[in-house]
């Protein structure tokens, strides 16, 4: 999946500069959607991909569960509302797919030291952009704001713990989002790649029905982290 991505970029890349000549990003470019961002509301989609995380916070200190990445991929819309010259709200709701597996050294049976946790989430975030000033066809910009997740493979109403190889967390969680991106404008439609961390904000845990679970037991707290590689089209 990624190398379709980067083969995505080369041929739209190859495509605009083979239309328009190399000069597009140069010191004097042919301008490409010039009243594009004057539009009081215009919408998009984007596809990428994500490695999420998992912060733990202990009772008392043990030996760290250990948290084994994936990469997993996301899509959605994009709803973008134009505040002022350099300022928009942006809504991005969208689907989110990925596996954690989490890694307890304490435990010596290894069918129990292993919790593969599946979670598709789908995200509501509400941001807000912030653009420098537009160079040409090319628009840095700081993106940042509140979510609302609901996790469709939590689990949550599960009555089996992890003593029956049910790992639980709640369905619904809380996150900011910082990142930042860069508008490219072509011929026919603006491209924004971008790169955007995730901080789950509340405790995401539910703790098994044995308070000395070893796999709950001495966890304080357990909130999400994520990083998201999205290729936006306008």
């Amino acid at each position: 999946m990624k190398k379709l991505f980067v083969l995505l970029i080369i041929i739209v890349s190859a495509n605009s500069f083979g239309q328009q000549g190399i000069g597009m990003f140069g010191k004097n470019p042919i301008i490409n959607l010039e009243n594009f961002d004057k539009q009081r509301v215009h919408w998009g989609y984007y596809l990428g991909f994500n490695s999420y995380d998992f912060k733990f916070d202990y009772i008392e200190p043990d030996k760290d569960i250990e948290v084994q990445t994936t990469t997993g991929f996301n899509v959605g819309l994009i709803g973008n509302l134009r505040l002022m010259e350099y300022i928009d709200l942006r809504f991005e709701p969208g689907l989110s797919y990925t596996q954690r597996n989490l890694v307890y050294p304490n435990i010596e049976d290894s069918f129990d030291r292993l919790r593969e946790v599946r979670s598709t989430y789908i995200n509501f975030p509400l941001l807000l952009k912030f653009s420098s000033k537009r160079i040409g066809n090319f628009r840095p910009y700081l993106i940042g704001g509140y979510s609302k997740s609901l996790n469709m493979g939590s689990n949550s109403d599960s009555k089996d713990d992890n003593y029956n190889d049910k790992f639980r967390m709640e369905k619904m969680t809380s996150n900011y989002e910082l990142g930042f991106g860069v508008d490219l404008y072509f011929e026919y439609f603006k491209f924004s790649p971008s790169i955007r961390g995730v901080f789950g904000i509340n405790d995401e845990l539910i703790r098994d029905n044995n308070p000395d679970s070893p796999w709950t037991g001495n966890v304080e707290s357990m909130k999400t982290r994520g990083i998201f590689i999205n290729f936006a089209f306008h």
